[in-house]
């Protein structure tokens, strides 16, 4: 188990939620595992909220560090496929949060 997660959140339009899917799983997960520091990625879809606003997906990423998402390993492996070019520019709603393990 990792010391830290790196969580993702983030919507997309709803006719591209199908790409959105299958790129994210079939790509940029495993491209981002084979990134330094990078242990697991688990995904999740909104199911309620006791606020507003909440973006419709998450990813969970256990990673080494907190500096790991940032890092040229991350960022190379983030930029190749279908994800960076296609899905990227169309997402919005975006957070990316780090939480150490306590």
């Amino acid at each position: 188990m990792a010391d830290y997660i790196y969580l993702v959140q983030m919507d997309i339009p709803e006719e591209l939620e199908a790409d959105f899917n299958r790129i994210y799983d079939t790509q940029h997960i495993p491209n981002i595992l084979n990134a330094p520091g990078v242990r697991s990625c688990t995904r999740y879809k909104l199911e309620s909220a006791d606020v507003p606003g909440v973006a419709r997906y998450a990813a969970v990423y256990e990673v080494d560090g907190p500096d790991v998402p940032q890092s040229p390993g991350w960022v190379e492996k983030s930029d190749t496929g279908d994800w960076a070019t296609v899905i990227r520019p169309h997402t919005s709603n975006r957070s990316h949060i780090t939480y150490r393990r306590i």
